[in-house]
Protein backbone atom coordinates (compact mmCIF):
# COMPACT_ATOMS: atom_id res chain seq x y z
CA UNK A 1 0.00 0.00 0.00
CA UNK A 2 2.60 2.62 0.87
CA UNK A 3 4.12 2.17 -2.94
CA UNK A 4 0.72 2.70 -4.00
CA UNK A 5 0.86 5.91 -2.09
CA UNK A 6 4.26 7.20 -3.65
CA UNK A 7 3.54 6.33 -7.28
CA UNK A 8 -0.31 8.09 -6.62
CA UNK A 9 -1.14 11.98 -7.06
CA UNK A 10 -0.72 12.94 -3.32
CA UNK A 11 -4.26 15.00 -2.39
CA UNK A 12 -4.37 18.37 -1.71
CA UNK A 13 -4.30 17.91 2.08
CA UNK A 14 -1.29 15.87 1.72
CA UNK A 15 0.29 18.66 0.03
CA UNK A 16 -0.41 21.08 2.62
CA UNK A 17 0.08 19.36 5.51
CA UNK A 18 3.53 17.95 3.95
CA UNK A 19 4.66 21.36 3.29
CA UNK A 20 4.02 22.53 6.62
CA UNK A 21 5.60 19.77 8.06
CA UNK A 22 8.57 20.40 5.74
CA UNK A 23 8.37 16.76 4.22
CA UNK A 24 11.21 16.42 0.92
CA UNK A 25 9.25 13.71 -0.22
CA UNK A 26 5.46 15.36 -0.78
CA UNK A 27 7.68 17.86 -2.13
CA UNK A 28 9.13 15.84 -4.57
CA UNK A 29 5.55 14.23 -5.70
CA UNK A 30 4.18 17.95 -6.00
CA UNK A 31 6.56 18.42 -8.89
CA UNK A 32 6.23 15.36 -10.83
CA UNK A 33 2.59 15.36 -10.19
CA UNK A 34 1.82 18.36 -12.23
CA UNK A 35 4.82 19.45 -13.93
CA UNK A 36 3.70 18.07 -16.83
CA UNK A 37 0.36 19.84 -17.26
CA UNK A 38 2.21 23.14 -16.95
CA UNK A 39 5.23 21.72 -19.67
CA UNK A 40 2.16 21.25 -21.97
CA UNK A 41 0.89 25.00 -21.12
CA UNK A 42 4.08 26.95 -21.71
CA UNK A 43 4.93 24.50 -24.69
CA UNK A 44 2.02 25.29 -26.50
CA UNK A 45 2.44 29.04 -25.57
CA UNK A 46 5.67 29.80 -27.06
CA UNK A 47 7.70 28.44 -24.70
CA UNK A 48 10.31 25.53 -23.68
CA UNK A 49 11.22 23.66 -21.28
CA UNK A 50 13.79 25.13 -19.45
CA UNK A 51 10.78 28.16 -19.02
CA UNK A 52 8.39 25.49 -17.66
CA UNK A 53 11.06 24.44 -14.99
CA UNK A 54 10.98 28.25 -14.69
CA UNK A 55 7.52 28.83 -13.68
CA UNK A 56 6.73 25.95 -11.89
CA UNK A 57 9.57 26.36 -9.70
CA UNK A 58 8.20 30.16 -9.06
CA UNK A 59 4.88 28.82 -8.43
CA UNK A 60 5.60 26.19 -5.90
CA UNK A 61 7.29 28.97 -4.01
CA UNK A 62 4.21 31.01 -3.94
CA UNK A 63 2.33 27.75 -2.92
CA UNK A 64 5.25 26.93 -0.24
CA UNK A 65 5.10 31.04 1.33
CA UNK A 66 1.50 30.95 1.22
CA UNK A 67 1.01 27.80 3.26
CA UNK A 68 4.20 28.35 5.65
CA UNK A 69 2.74 31.98 6.32
CA UNK A 70 -0.50 30.74 7.27
CA UNK A 71 -1.99 32.80 4.36
CA UNK A 72 -2.99 29.91 2.26
CA UNK A 73 -7.17 29.23 1.47
CA UNK A 74 -7.54 27.01 -1.24
CA UNK A 75 -10.99 27.77 -2.86
CA UNK A 76 -10.40 25.38 -5.64
CA UNK A 77 -8.53 22.35 -6.58
CA UNK A 78 -4.71 22.40 -5.97
CA UNK A 79 -4.37 21.49 -9.48
CA UNK A 80 -6.07 24.66 -10.64
CA UNK A 81 -4.77 26.81 -8.16
CA UNK A 82 -1.12 25.82 -9.46
CA UNK A 83 -2.17 25.97 -13.08
CA UNK A 84 -3.42 29.54 -12.23
CA UNK A 85 -0.67 30.58 -10.91
CA UNK A 86 2.16 29.57 -13.58
CA UNK A 87 -0.16 30.85 -16.16
CA UNK A 88 -0.33 34.18 -14.33
CA UNK A 89 3.76 33.96 -14.27
CA UNK A 90 4.02 33.10 -17.73
CA UNK A 91 1.32 35.36 -19.14
CA UNK A 92 3.40 37.65 -17.80
CA UNK A 93 6.99 36.88 -18.63
CA UNK A 94 5.36 36.95 -22.26
CA UNK A 95 4.29 40.59 -22.20
CA UNK A 96 7.63 41.44 -20.68
CA UNK A 97 8.97 39.39 -23.58
CA UNK A 98 6.50 41.16 -26.01
CA UNK A 99 6.02 37.56 -27.23
CA UNK A 100 2.49 38.27 -26.68
CA UNK A 101 0.90 40.96 -28.02
CA UNK A 102 -2.22 40.76 -26.26
CA UNK A 103 -2.83 41.93 -22.07
CA UNK A 104 -2.58 40.32 -19.49
CA UNK A 105 -5.51 42.41 -17.93
CA UNK A 106 -7.79 40.80 -20.66
CA UNK A 107 -6.83 37.13 -18.77
CA UNK A 108 -7.37 38.54 -15.14
CA UNK A 109 -11.18 37.10 -15.02
CA UNK A 110 -10.35 33.46 -15.59
CA UNK A 111 -6.62 33.81 -13.99
CA UNK A 112 -8.25 34.31 -9.86
CA UNK A 113 -5.06 34.33 -8.61
CA UNK A 114 -4.49 36.58 -5.54
CA UNK A 115 -2.02 40.18 -5.44
CA UNK A 116 0.53 37.86 -3.40
CA UNK A 117 2.18 37.26 -6.82
CA UNK A 118 2.92 41.34 -6.95
CA UNK A 119 3.90 40.81 -3.86
CA UNK A 120 5.71 38.42 -4.55
CA UNK A 121 7.17 40.06 -7.46
CA UNK A 122 8.34 42.94 -5.40
CA UNK A 123 10.24 41.31 -3.35
CA UNK A 124 12.16 39.72 -6.05
CA UNK A 125 13.04 43.22 -6.95
CA UNK A 126 13.92 44.10 -3.45
CA UNK A 127 16.44 41.34 -3.13
CA UNK A 128 18.05 42.23 -6.19
CA UNK A 129 18.12 45.82 -5.35
CA UNK A 130 19.97 44.45 -2.07
CA UNK A 131 22.04 42.46 -3.82
CA UNK A 132 23.41 45.17 -6.21
CA UNK A 133 23.84 47.39 -3.01
CA UNK A 134 25.78 45.38 -1.47
CA UNK A 135 27.95 44.90 -4.56
CA UNK A 136 28.34 48.60 -4.32
CA UNK A 137 29.55 48.96 -0.21
CA UNK A 138 32.85 47.03 -0.88
CA UNK A 139 35.04 45.81 2.14
CA UNK A 140 34.80 45.32 4.22
CA UNK A 141 31.41 46.46 4.93
CA UNK A 142 30.22 43.70 2.59
CA UNK A 143 31.73 40.68 4.05
CA UNK A 144 30.71 42.06 7.73
CA UNK A 145 27.06 42.56 6.54
CA UNK A 146 26.89 38.89 4.52
CA UNK A 147 28.52 37.64 7.71
CA UNK A 148 26.06 38.85 10.77
CA UNK A 149 22.43 39.20 8.62
CA UNK A 150 23.11 35.74 6.03
CA UNK A 151 25.69 33.42 7.47
CA UNK A 152 24.71 34.63 11.36
CA UNK A 153 28.06 34.70 12.44
CA UNK A 154 28.48 36.53 16.42
CA UNK A 155 29.69 39.79 16.64
CA UNK A 156 32.43 38.23 18.49
CA UNK A 157 33.07 36.10 15.27
CA UNK A 158 33.30 39.22 13.24
CA UNK A 159 35.30 40.93 15.74
CA UNK A 160 37.81 37.97 15.39
CA UNK A 161 37.77 38.11 11.75
CA UNK A 162 38.73 41.37 10.94
CA UNK A 163 40.81 42.08 14.25
CA UNK A 164 38.83 44.59 16.19
CA UNK A 165 39.22 45.17 19.43
CA UNK A 166 35.84 44.10 20.98
CA UNK A 167 32.22 42.93 19.67
CA UNK A 168 31.67 46.68 20.51
CA UNK A 169 33.94 48.20 17.94
CA UNK A 170 32.82 45.70 15.70
CA UNK A 171 29.14 46.59 16.24
CA UNK A 172 29.88 50.32 15.63
CA UNK A 173 31.46 49.04 12.21
CA UNK A 174 28.36 46.97 11.59
CA UNK A 175 26.36 50.01 12.09
CA UNK A 176 28.01 52.29 9.91
CA UNK A 177 28.20 49.52 7.14
CA UNK A 178 23.91 49.08 7.31
CA UNK A 179 23.78 53.10 7.22
CA UNK A 180 26.42 53.01 4.32
CA UNK A 181 24.03 49.79 2.88
CA UNK A 182 20.58 51.58 3.36
CA UNK A 183 21.89 54.60 1.72
CA UNK A 184 23.02 52.73 -1.38
CA UNK A 185 19.79 50.82 -1.03
CA UNK A 186 17.24 53.49 -1.29
CA UNK A 187 19.28 55.59 -4.43
CA UNK A 188 18.77 53.01 -6.73
CA UNK A 189 16.02 53.18 -8.73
Amino acid sequence: MNKELKASAPTDSEIVLGILNNSEIVLKRLYTTYFPMILQLIINNNGNEDDAKDIYQEAIIVLYNKIKSGEFELSSKLKTYIYSVCRRLWLKRLSQMNRYGGDIRDFEDHLPVDEELDTHNDRDIQFTKMESALQLLGEPCKTIMEDFYIHNRSMQDICERFGYTNADNAKTQKYKCLQRLKKLFFQQK
